[in-house]
């Protein structure tokens, strides 16, 4: 892949996801990323597991580098301050507050370099009154609004994966690339902040208009009814998700797959509306009938009628998919020192060029001798 930000070089100061999730979006594009961490322990995230290099930690830490610094000592912020000097972008994810107790706060870093472009990422704000809050993954998705939409009221759990953090990390790296942006006519960095709030409340966009334009309140089932997206259990015990939408084609192709080609002129089945207002009658219909095939039956002949559909895959499937191995979805590469690392390459290209190759997560403090005794070279090249 085009590095598109190999000249800029980054210095981050996250721990668990928001910050390492900005500062990995912008390494994937070529950015040298400079994970600054705390002597002996480094990003909490580490220890997830044991050790110092858990799972955890290496999905949002590959193609960096690691240092450790104690900016409570003055030789190392003394080292700090040598860093950004020639740095581009400075993240940081404490709660407000905390970078200027470590000395690492916008206006004293903006002093050093006033074309730092630094960004701050807190859980819900750098003011007001839930400044100080803890927030956590599960606490944004549920301060944004987005929780509601993801649980069942006749079973209410917490599922999936922690969508607010990446969503923070993804927003917090896009307003890093918008103050680059202007750097480059200006001259001069930015402030940019963002929270774990607001990120939710602006990916939660979809429930927000529904519910200031029209009065409408979203509920968990309110985006599968009006897709008309469904899920059923095959014969062999997979699952097949189907997003029919709204062409009446993809509805006439069903109709087909099924056996059932006056399927349509059920009531329930007669038009968007008819199932919109009847889903559950849909889905009772439809549920039997995939039952009595095995998932690649089902697959063959849904693909044939182009109806849209996919199996509900674990990683392993996908990683054996055709498509995924066309695309080269998976990367790998080995650490001199904790052995092969595979992950999931950045999912753009440029000029048709995709990412095939990625820098390990490091270990803690791996770089320090190449960038903190000669901090003048800051390049990416080792």
């Amino acid at each position: 892949m085009a590095n598109v930000l190999k000249d800029i070089t980054v210095l981050e100061m996250g721990t668990f996801i928001t910050g390492p999730a900005a500062g990995m979006l912008l390494a994937d594009m070529g950015a040298d990323v400079i994970k600054i961490e705390q002597p002996g322990s480094g990003d909490p995230f580490r220890a997830f597991k044991g050790g110092l290099y858990s799972p955890h930690f290496q999905t949002y830490n590959r193609n960096k580098r690691s240092v450790t610094l104690d900016t409570r000592k003055p030789a190392d912020l003394a080292q700090l301050d040598a860093l950004v000097a020639r740095a581009d972008v400075f993240i940081q994810n404490f709660r407000p507050g905390v970078a200027e107790k470590l000395s690492v706060g916008a206006k004293r870093l903006q002093a050093v370099n006033p074309a730092l472009v630094y960004c701050s990422i807190s859980g819900f704000g750098g003011d007001g009154p839930d400044r100080d809050r803890p927030a956590f993954d599960t606490v944004a998705q549920a301060a944004g609004g987005f929780l509601r939409l993801l649980l069942n009221p006749k079973n209410p759990r917490v599922v999936g994966p922690a969508i607010a953090d990446a969503i923070t990390g993804f927003y917090g790296a896009l307003g890093v690339l918008g103050a680059l942006h202007e750097r480059a006519s200006t001259g001069r960095g930015r402030l940019v902040e963002t929270s774990m709030f607001e990120a939710m409340c602006h990916f939660n966009l979809d429930d927000f208009t529904h519910f200031l334009s029209a009065g409408e309140e979203m509920g968990p089932f309110s985006r599968p009814h009006v897709s008309q997206s469904y899920v059923f259990e095959c014969a062999d015990g997979a699952w097949i998700a189907l997003h029919m939408s709204s062409p009446p084609k993809f509805w006439e192709n069903l109709a087909q797959a099924v056996g059932q080609p006056d399927m349509l002129n059920r009531p329930e089945f007669a038009d968007r509306a008819a199932r919109i207002a009847h889903y559950e009658d849909v889905r009772a219909h439809l549920a039997p009938i995939f039952k009595q095939r095995p998932l690649a039956d089902w697959c063959e002949t849904l693909r044939r009628l182009e109806v849209p559909h996919s199996p509900v895959n674990t990683p392993a499937d996908v990683l054996d998919s055709a498509q995924a191995k066309h695309l080269k979805i998976a990367v790998e590469a080995e650490h001199p020192q904790m052995g092969a690392f595979r992950t999931i390459r950045s999912p753009l290209s440029f000029d048709g060029a995709r990412a095939t190759s990625v820098r390990p997560p490091p270990v803690l403090g791996e770089h320090n001798d190449d960038i903190l005794d000669a901090p003048r070279q800051i390049s990416a090249a080792e």
